[in-house]
């Protein structure tokens, strides 16, 4: 019979052989959290995203959400690809900030070059639970992965995975904050981790970076203005005076990663899943652009970008011809595609069936006319 204290380690060795980076444990008591969550919700910060309203506090509350949880045990795992150049002289923050001087190239964020990672933690970290089981008995549990009402930050800043940082994620010492998060709802109770210090000091580098401002205060984020957020879970228009400020992101926004000290000792995953898969970093945006929705949904099979569909893809990828267009008019560099192909591109869908990869097109377009 295990002994809460000796479980823990041998969980965390297990978590080891599974490709998990670090295992915590936290407390169900997050009611020093609710206040915040409550007033985030309160200023519409969630945007689109009403499933972040519909459960209420319940957020906060583990053993509401899970009846009988006593315990969560935290995990996370690094996701930089294999081959991420993570040591001088070619810092993987660099080449990856580099990207946005190439206008006329589609950025991917990076976590989302690979596989679903809902798919490659939930299966680990069910696996996990699977020895937990075998070794203490009947276990209650609930595994999460970004697929409930959980407050993965907040559970993993308890758990001595990191500290929050201004951008609102999570920060490591060793590994900054590439890097995908889960928990273990359990109806055991296990000896609670330490958490850590916050080590940000003064450095506001992620704050002044953000192409929107969508972190309007430290540890506050807006939603609505989020580049992430706009490219991934908004489902309609673009607002028009954000478009611009997109650039060449059309999944995701890694900017305020990529500027963060801390992620100069982000590490690479040890798992061959989420490599970059061919097609999806360094591709020219009109070739992105051609994809009928078969080529779309073999390209994407068995990744996150598949969630968004394929029209909301081109709606993205219009936007971010329309600021390459406007940048090779304006004289800059399109990243090696020039204002002709970038024309024929838009006008190859002026009269694609959705109406809303159309009106974005027309945005597109009349970036050239408002420049040349």
């Amino acid at each position: 019979m295990w002994c809460s204290s000796q479980l823990v380690p041998q969980v965390q060795e297990w978590a080891r052989e599974l490709g998990f980076s670090q295992i915590g444990v936290a407390g169900v008591d997050l009611s020093a959290a609710e206040p915040g969550l409550a007033a985030w919700l309160a200023q519409g910060f969630h945007g689109d995203m009403h499933y972040m309203a519909a459960h209420g506090l319940k957020r906060a509350r583990p053993a509401e959400l899970v009846p009988g949880t006593v315990s969560v045990i935290t995990a996370r795992m690094d996701y930089l690809p294999r081959h991420t150049p993570v040591r001088a002289p070619q810092a993987w923050q660099a080449l990856e900030l580099a990207r946005l001087a190439r206008p006329g190239e589609g950025i991917v964020s990076v976590y989302a070059r690979g596989r679903d990672y809902h798919k490659v933690l939930r299966t680990r970290l069910q696996a996990l639970s699977d020895r937990i089981a075998a070794a203490v008995g009947p276990l209650g549990h609930r595994v999460f992965t970004d697929s409930a009402p959980v407050l993965e930050c907040e559970l993993a800043a308890r758990s001595g995975q990191g500290w929050r940082g201004r951008h609102t994620l999570v920060l490591n010492r060793e590994a900054g904050s590439m890097f995908f998060l889960g928990e273990i709802y359990v109806d055991i109770a296990l000896p609670e981790s330490e958490p850590v210090t916050a080590h940000c000091g003064s450095c506001t580098a992620c704050i002044d970076i953000c192409p929107t401002q969508a972190i309007i205060a430290p540890h506050r984020l807006d939603a609505r203005r989020c580049i992430s957020y706009l490219t991934i879970e908004h489902a309609g228009p673009i607002p028009l005076e954000l478009r611009p400020l997109m650039g060449n992101r059309i999944y995701g926004c890694d900017d305020c990663q990529l500027i963060c000290p801390w992620n100069k000792f982000a590490q690479v995953s040890r798992l061959p899943d989420f490599d970059e898969r061919q097609g999806l970093a360094g591709q020219q945006l009109v070739h992105l652009f051609a994809w009928d929705e078969a080529t779309f949904l073999r390209m994407t099979e068995g990744g996150p970008i598949r969630r968004i569909g394929h029209e909301r893809w081109l709606r993205n990828i219009a936007v971010a011809l329309g600021n390459a267009l406007r940048a090779a008019v304006t004289g800059g560099d399109a990243g090696g595609a020039d204002a002709l192909a970038l024309r024929a591109a838009l006008h190859s869908r002026v009269a694609d069936k959705s109406a809303l990869v159309r009106e974005h097109v027309a945005w597109a377009l009349a970036q050239d006319a408002a420049w040349s």
